[in-house]
């Protein structure tokens, strides 16, 4: 039932997620608590997550949306991530995800894949599902008409000439190389950024572009929003409330209730769980949706297709 009180108890999750109150109705405790977010109860499935997450981190502000996400429902052993229907975002989540091998001779594993290593993908009932053989990883993707992955996916084949690996069913030998050095990063970013790409909606501000990229620094991570929420509100929705990530804010220099309308903020955030720091940076660009960016849009979205 659709009541003030009701809207109060899925308020922070609707901003945090980008879901409807009408879906989340029913998830609602018999109690008078707020709706909670979950976390993903596997350490394979946050960890898949989060380099999902920093894997986009190219996309750039492309829309509204952080990322290109629209909307996410989040459960224990899966994701759902409504992305935008642009053609040019679509490929830029095919283009940064889908792991393909780099044909350079290189020391650091690493270096051998680009993209997500093991990373592959189904078209299936219900959108595009992305997995990693023989893991529990359930991720999936809708939004946009299936075809257009089919066609962005056909070029990627022709243009990669065999060096794309979705062909491959199972792991190769360079990509189970280059996801066991990333294991032993002593930052592990799972528990971090799956936390924060199932509450990514929270980083967007009210503009009509916005862009949040991070990316590792000096022992942690660093976090950038061109055009983010006021500082109160971003701290609300990632801290220790009920449906925070459990962030603990250590420093922070903000300037959001201030008149100067292009100064940047800076947050700096600890996650207690793990010591990890994030540095979160406001730039405050003030980016508008302007004739030159439409035009710029358009273009890309046709070189989507070819």
């Amino acid at each position: 039932m659709r009541t003030p009180k009701s809207l109060d108890r899925t308020a922070d999750r609707r901003r945090s997620t980008g879901e409807l109150h009408q879906a989340l109705a029913p998830l609602l405790p018999d109690d008078d608590s707020v709706l909670l977010i979950p976390a993903a109860r596997r350490e394979e499935q946050a960890r898949l997550e989060a380099e999902i997450f920093l894997g986009l981190r190219a996309v750039g502000g492309l829309s509204a949306h952080p990322l290109g996400i629209v909307r996410l429902r989040p459960e224990i052993d899966r994701l759902t991530i409504r992305v935008t229907d642009t053609p040019y975002v679509v490929m830029c989540w095919a283009d940064l995800l889908l792991p393909r091998s780099s044909g350079e001779p290189s020391g650091d594993p690493r270096d051998l894949i680009s993209g997500v290593p093991g990373l592959r993908y189904h078209r299936g009932h219900g959108g595009i599902h992305l997995y990693r053989p023989g893991m529990p990883t359930r991720i999936t993707l809708t939004g946009f008409p299936a075809r257009w992955w089919d066609r962005i996916t056909d070029r990627m084949h022709r243009d990669y000439d065999g060096y794309l690996l979705q062909s491959h069913p199972e792991w190769t030998r360079d990509e189970r190389a280059a996801y066991n050095a990333d294991s032993g990063w002593p930052f592990p970013p799972g528990p971090v950024f799956s936390p924060l790409l199932r509450r990514i909606r929270a980083t967007a501000g009210p503009g009509a572009v916005n862009s949040t990229d991070a990316w590792s620094s000096d022992g942690g991570y660093r976090m950038e929003a061109t055009d983010g929420p006021p500082c109160p509100e971003l701290i609300r929705l990632l801290g220790d409330g009920p449906t925070g990530a459990g962030w603990q804010v250590t420093h922070k220099r903000c300037t959001c209730r201030c008149d100067h309308e292009h100064d940047s903020c800076t947050v700096d955030f600890l996650d207690p769980a793990t010591g990890i720091a994030v540095r979160y940076g406001n730039g405050r660009w003030g980016r508008t949706a302007d004739k030159a960016y439409e035009l710029r849009m358009a273009e890309l979205n046709a070189k989507a297709f070819e």
